[in-house]
């Protein structure tokens, strides 16, 4: 019997994703403070992902594997989170128009049971954007759809007319990379396919 799946995070794009891949999991938000030692984008999500998937565990006693994750953009050696106003985000759009970035995604599986850490990667993305005008930018930002976006853009959303091209996973940068948790869980013996198919044989 495989283990379940408990996702540490509210993100409503990691959740649809998850689904996509057609897994069955339960989510359990972490509530932890988003603070860490580091200063490269990539060891930032990879631990912020781990403390999350900690955070979790820890209070579960499910025989469970816990899913934590984190999304940041990288811009001219600068970390762009999530905006915290208005402003800030017509900020982040402004200098992000016209030019490339990264976008990082880390990613954390806890083992609930043994509180053992089994999968911990970083996954980047290079995101190219056309250039904007300041008007679309605030038309943009009063839709309300940057505030809770690193970066302050939905690639799936309203700013993906703005697009011009991606080097890596496409997921990476909507939240969570699918196709790379799905492979490094696969080198540990854990299939989530294998699991998917043994939910339906169940009728689960």
């Amino acid at each position: 019997m495989m283990k379940k799946l408990i996702l540490a995070s509210a993100s409503p794009r990691r959740k649809e994703l998850l689904s996509q891949m057609g897994l069955t999991f339960t989510v359990c938000p972490a509530c932890g403070e988003e603070k860490t030692g580091f200063h490269r984008p990539e060891d930032v999500v990879r631990e912020l992902a781990l403390r999350k998937a900690r955070e979790v565990a820890a209070k579960t006693e499910e025989d469970a594997l816990v899913i934590g994750s984190d999304t940041v953009v990288a811009f001219e050696g600068g970390i762009l989170g999530k905006p915290a106003d208005k402003e800030d985000a017509f900020r982040m759009l402004k200098s992000l128009q016209g030019a490339s970035h990264m976008v990082y995604t880390g990613v954390a599986v806890v083992d609930a049971a043994t509180k053992e850490t089994l999968v911990n990667f970083t996954d980047g993305t290079r995101v190219s954007m056309y250039s904007m005008t300041e008007e679309w930018i605030r038309d943009y930002i009063e839709t309300g759809e940057p505030m809770d976006k690193a970066g302050a853009y939905a690639i799936q959303g309203g700013c993906s007319l703005w697009i011009k091209g991606i080097e890596g996973a496409y997921s990476t940068v909507v939240g969570f990379p699918t196709a790379r948790f799905y492979h490094e869980l696969r080198k540990i013996g854990v299939d989530l396919l294998e699991r998917s198919a043994e939910r339906k044989t169940m009728g689960i």
